[in-house]
């Protein structure tokens, strides 16, 4: 965002003052909110979370540093400016110290407030924007889209059609499958990728840790709350807001979620007023929440709220064609200093793995696998170790080399239904050769 478009907040209890200044900024393309009190001020404040915050010391109800100290205890990352008719250096460096970004002194000239605010809401940003780029750096950039499936084509496309909207998003699939990557990748290449990411996982909290998790907490609302606390809401304010597992979320707290995509409004634990926030809602599950619904464990409110967009990511297991490029994505995220290379022999056997885990399997594997090797430079099908888990076979299982092509053989000859020509072109062999094959299994199968 711009620096134009901003919301400014005026606390200014000089009515002409206040309306001249609102007018001429509004002019300059800025939202300006107007409060005429400490009072109002700070209910403005925390009700429409502003860019920035022009506050004059002398208020009927208070001071300009009173109100700067309640401001920064809200959220200290709004910058502030204070404005005075009676300027003195001990009140500036008093303005200073509790936390004003700088300085004015009444009356303030058109240009020069422009200067200020613009130089200020700049300097801001700019440090939102070092802020998400260093959290993004030291994240794996893994492509969400690795591969060269139907299926995986189909939700890359899916993807990009809605990648600039700011409606919620659903992304469902199995555990393992990549819904927090694909989360990332909507916010690093959507709109606001230089505002905040916050991820939140809704399991293995109880309910009130994550209502206060999420929407932070006033002093005193609970024991042990000995200081007020902000919400990963509050801190994803103009970026995104990343809820995974959102069907491990208690009934009881779904309706404070549905006010905060239906109203973007919330309220803090303990706290009888509502704040405003601005985040794009992604959320992820591997859970059927339409059953869910149907069992009345998920409120079908909320569900249809964040399912106006729902992405499913395929199970590995459908898309076999796409382990190469992920195998090799993933070898190269491993954080290794060395290259390290996938026999075909290798490629084909993770190609005949069911992958139950899906792509965070195929991680564990590949990096015990580098671990295990001989060479240290190059995974052989016998440094991979997988745990099977089916009617066919125990945990313990490891399965031979020729069993593993013969299940990946089978598998593919389904996938095309028994059309010998195409399994054998997407195999890489020839027809004769996949024949004799397939009739030497039934043979041992008889």
């Amino acid at each position: 965002m711009s620096a134009a478009g901003s919301t400014i907040l005026i606390v200014d209890d000089d009515v002409d003052a206040r309306a001249s200044t609102t007018s001429f900024l509004r002019t300059r393309g800025y939202v300006v909110i107007e409060a005429a009190s400490l009072q109002a001020g700070e209910r403005e404040f925390r009700e429409r979370l502003p860019d920035l915050a022009l506050v004059d010391h002398h208020l009927p109800d208070g001071t300009g540093i009173e109100l700067i100290k309640l401001l920064r205890r809200i959220d200290e990352r709004v910058p502030i400016l204070m404005v005075t008719g009676h300027a003195s250096y001990d009140l500036a460096v008093q303005a200073m110290k509790v936390g004003a970004e700088n300085f004015l002194t009444k009356p303030i000239y058109p240009a020069a407030l422009l200067v200020a605010v613009q130089r200020v809401l700049d300097s801001f940003r700019d440090r939102r924007r070092q802020v998400a780029r260093s959290a993004n750096d030291v994240r794996s950039r893994l492509d969400p889209f690795a591969g060269e499936s139907a299926l995986v084509r189909k939700l890359m496309e899916q993807a990009h059609q809605v990648l600039d909207s700011h409606t919620p998003v659903l992304i469902s699939g199995e555990t393992g499958t990549g819904k927090g990557v694909l989360a990332r990748w909507f916010h690093e290449h959507g709109p606001r990728a230089e505002e905040p990411f916050v991820d939140i996982n809704c399991a293995g909290l109880s309910p009130e840790l994550l209502e206060s998790e999420l929407f932070g907490h006033e002093r005193g609302s609970f024991t042990g709350a000995a200081t007020s606390k902000l919400g990963l809401l509050e801190v994803a304010h103009r970026g995104t807001a990343f809820l995974d597992e959102i069907g491990e979320i208690a009934v009881g707290l779904q309706p404070r979620i549905l006010k905060v995509v239906e109203e973007k409004r919330f309220r803090r634990v303990g706290d009888v007023r509502s704040h405003s926030v601005d985040v794009r809602l992604i959320t992820a599950t591997n859970r059927d929440l339409t059953r869910m619904v149907r069992e009345s464990s998920f409120r079908s409110d909320l569900y249809f709220r964040i399912n106006t967009i729902h992405l499913k990511i395929p199970p590995l297991r459908q898309r076999p064609e796409d382990v190469p490029a992920l195998a090799r994505q993933v070898v190269e995220h491993l954080g290794l200093r060395r290259a390290i290379e996938i026999s075909p022999e290798a490629m084909a056997a993770m190609q005949g793995y069911a992958w139950p885990g899906n792509v965070r399997e195929m991680r564990n594997v590949l990096e015990r696998a580098v671990l295990m090797s001989d060479s240290g430079n190059r995974i052989e099908a016998s440094d991979l170790r997988f745990e099977v888990i089916s009617d066919e076979a125990p945990d313990s299982e490891v399965l031979t080399l020729d069993e593993l092509e013969r299940r990946h053989i089978e598998h593919v000859v389904r996938l095309e239904h028994n059309n010998i020509d195409r399994a054998a072109t997407r195999l890489g062999v020839s027809r004769s050769t996949l024949y004799q094959k397939l009739k030497r299994y039934r043979e041992e199968a008889s």
